[in-house]
């Protein structure tokens, strides 16, 4: 099976299932009518598509694998956000969503910003309000980015974070408001399931902070550049970024000593916000 016999070979495991397909589309958190185009051949599904839809089935592992070895066959792929734009950055956020609730361990590297999911309602909207998305649009994104965030409480979950120094000290909102985010990250620094590091900008470094990634197992990273998100799936790469998120990890802080740190760049904006 190649990547173009796909959408059919999808098509007869979902009517094998017996689910109907607004069903599993809803499980895949994609709509009926791009479904209905990728088993008729008219869209050709990406990494991501073929995963949701196949969780959304509950296929078997073996079932998996075959269905994901033929959708792998391209190993890097590209989506423009001008398309997540098209379709509404609450669907994006919503597809997020159900890869994250299909992850056991998740990776995440930041040298710019607060992680998506460790964000506080105002920072979420400052970051999504630069899209310069429309008011609704705006408003039903910041509400499925932070539904995301009951991950965070699930149980058999190992969410490991690690955010460069800058990330803390980047003024995404008002001061005060940037004090209330670093007390968010202390506070989900202790949850049983979250490993939260900082690499601080004092401590010498042996690569080079390029850009964010995301981890997911050991089966996907998914990277977001100016122009698109790339979704890496070739195991030869996902080990390059697996390399990469280790190396940052051991450099950075954990535990007390990194919840020192962020509470003394907290403090630092809430003494400006009193002399400003």
């Amino acid at each position: 099976m190649n990547r173009s016999e796909l959408g059919s070979a999808l098509r007869a495991l979902r009517l094998a299932s017996g689910k109907e397909a607004k069903a599993v589309a809803r499980g895949a958190a994609m709509s009926a009518s791009k479904l209905s185009k990728i088993e008729n051949g008219g869209v050709v599904p990406s990494v991501v598509d073929v995963e949701h839809i196949l969780g959304s089935l509950e296929v078997s592992e073996s079932v998996k694998a075959e269905y994901m070895s033929a959708a792998r066959a391209a190993a890097t792929e590209a989506t423009a956000w001008r398309l997540y734009r098209r379709l509404g950055y609450h669907r994006k956020q919503q597809q997020i969503q159900a890869a994250e609730a299909r992850t056991k361990v998740l990776r995440l590297f930041q040298p710019a910003l607060v992680p998506g999911l460790l964000q506080t309602p105002e920072y979420v909207q400052a970051v999504l309000g630069r899209k310069r998305l429309g008011e609704e649009q705006l408003a039903r994104a910041v509400g499925a980015r932070l539904a995301r965030q009951r991950i965070l409480c699930e149980s058999g979950r190992h969410l490991r974070f690690v955010v460069t120094e800058q990330v803390l000290r980047w003024r995404i909102v008002p001061d005060l408001m940037m004090a209330a985010q670093l007390d968010r990250l202390v506070t989900v620094s202790r949850l049983p399931g979250v490993d939260l590091r900082v690499v601080p900008l004092a401590v010498p470094q042996e690569d080079f902070a390029s850009h964010s990634f995301s981890i997911k197992d050991d089966r996907m990273v998914t990277v977001e550049t100016v122009h698109a998100e790339l979704a890496v799936t070739d195991p030869r790469d996902v080990a390059l970024y697996i390399e990469k998120f280790s190396g940052f990890e051991r450099a950075a802080l954990s535990g007390d000593p990194m919840r020192s740190m962020v509470e003394e760049i907290r403090d630092e904006f809430l003494r400006e916000q009193e002399t400003g």
